[in-house]
């Protein structure tokens, strides 16, 4: 009776111990769907992140674009340089471009003719980024 109830403890324990780990193929399974959901998200996060990008180019077109209007307005003088709005203090300092990562890079568009009566010198009147990659869109950044 004894060894009856000894051997019925055993085959228990030996049963528990086959059940606390995992299949190989249990394995397979959870390492096959991981890769799946991988696969599907890594795309969609670089394009959100493209996106990203291109909202932030935009906003700091926008921003510079601005200043420079006003730093005409007010000093009826177009800046000759960047840094004119930034030692003017129309920005805090000049952005990086979020495609070249240097905020070095922009391209300027110098005129010579005066936007306004009140303007007694000519200088940057536009500017652009200084990367040589297309959007989603299918223009060049440059072009923005």
């Amino acid at each position: 009776m004894i060894d009856l109830a000894r051997n019925m403890i055993d085959s228990a324990s030996s049963s528990r111990q086959r059940q606390r780990g995992f299949t190989l193929i249990e394995l397979i399974i959870v390492c096959a769907m991981i890769a799946i959901l991988l696969g599907v998200s890594i795309p969609i996060y670089k394009l959100h992140l493209l996106h990203a990008n291109e909202a932030v180019l935009k906003q700091d077109l926008r921003s510079m674009r601005d200043c420079i209007d006003q730093y005409t307005q007010d000093k009826m003088k177009a800046p000759q340089d960047l840094s004119d709005l930034v030692s003017a203090g129309y920005l805090h300092s000049l952005p990086k471009d979020p495609f070249t990562q240097k905020a070095d890079t922009w391209q300027v568009t110098q005129e010579d003719i005066v936007t306004s009566l009140d303007q007694t010198q000519p200088g940057i009147s536009d500017v652009h980024s200084g990367s040589n990659l297309t959007s989603s869109e299918g223009t060049a950044y440059s072009s923005w």
